[in-house]
């Protein structure tokens, strides 16, 4: 079966709004809707502690697959800000992979699904080391080859400054894959506030005001913020904890330290894709147009889809399933000895 593209991508009314692809991408509603095989990547599943370094430690969940007598790969799944290894968008690519013989393990961000209490230190979006080297500890435990990479959002993000690092310390990572990731995120993260419509904002920063009450409630000796600090936007309560918790000196140094614009990415030496639509209410398609990308990293941009939405119908299965599917299939594939 031949790849497919973003411009194949062409759903309809009214899927054809970026709002109502975003908004259902991580709903309660889509989650009840989805059919069981959906969900198969939970079936079988170990729920595990990885060395992130340093003595951090993140959690994830490795899932063998049964469907062939020898696994196609591994494929590593990140989930985006706030989300987790049982975010719905996580669990539906996670069991279309698992069935195409792919063995799964989705990793956990430092303070993401309910792990507060492992590491003391507040989680943010340069903390990319401690994630490199739980790759590493990945790659050495569940050795399954080749080792394919997808990420969502932040976590799209993440996987592409990780790809950047594989080669350099020795981790095999054959290809990575991004799903509306974040490029800019001076211009990006903050379109929430300056852009968006205003429901955007509110549900990141509910959620995100959630989990660091829940982090302040696993270390109560430990003063992370101030209640009044809470009370603030998605800039001012990101520069209060910046400031108070990094080494940043300012806002912007600290985004500019995830920032893969412009010609960032020249330094990333295996395949990548890059998928993201270009009615995007979250992060805008101004940044992608603007990349500067050398060609082992194909920049896929769709005309529908939403922020890591792409959803077909009221099935609300995801185009992206069987697109990072079949690339990575193609990836095992041309790894296969000849013959």
């Amino acid at each position: 079966m031949s790849l497919l593209h973003g411009k194949d991508f062409r759903p309809p009314w009214p899927f054809t709004s970026g709002h109502i692809q975003t908004m259902l991408s991580s709903s309660g509603v889509r989650r009840f809707l989805l059919p069981s095989a959906a969900k198969a990547v939970l079936q079988g599943a170990e729920a595990v502690v990885v060395d992130g370094g340093g003595g951090v430690r993140l959690t994830g969940a490795h899932t063998a697959q049964k469907v062939r007598p020898q696994s196609r790969g591994l494929a590593v799944l990140f989930h985006g800000w706030e989300g987790s290894v049982d975010s719905t968008y996580v669990l539906q690519t996670g069991s279309r992979l698992l069935a195409d013989g792919w063995d799964i393990f989705r990793l956990n961000f430092r303070d993401h699904g309910d792990s507060y209490n492992l590491n003391e230190a507040l989680f943010h979006s340069c903390r990319l080391d401690e994630v490199v080297h739980a790759l590493g500890d990945i790659a050495a435990r569940w050795p399954a080859r080749p080792m394919a990479l997808a990420g969502f959002s932040l976590g799209g993000n993440f996987a592409l400054r990780a790809a950047m690092q594989t080669s350099r310390v020795g981790i095999p990572l054959s290809y990575a894959l991004a799903v509306c990731p974040i490029i800019d995120p001076g211009e990006g993260l903050f379109s929430l506030e300056e852009t968006a419509p205003w429901f955007y904002q509110a549900y990141f920063m509910r959620k995100w005001r959630h989990s660091l009450l829940a982090k302040q409630k696993a270390f109560p000796q430990h003063r992370y913020f101030e209640m009044s600090e809470l009370k603030q936007h998605l800039r001012g309560l990101t520069e209060s904890l910046v400031l108070r918790h990094t080494d940043f000196k300012s806002l912007q140094q600290y985004l500019d330290g995830y920032s893969v614009a412009g010609d960032s990415m020249q330094t990333l030496q295996i395949p990548a894709t890059i998928l993201t639509a270009r009615d995007d209410p979250v992060i805008p398609i101004a940044g992608f147009e603007r990349l500067d990308l050398p060609a082992n990293v194909e920049l896929d941009i769709a005309p529908y889809g939403g922020h890591c939405g792409f959803i077909r119908d009221w099935g609300m299965t995801s185009y992206t399933d069987d697109y990072i599917a079949l690339r990575f299939n193609a990836v095992a594939d041309a790894a296969m000895p000849a013959g």
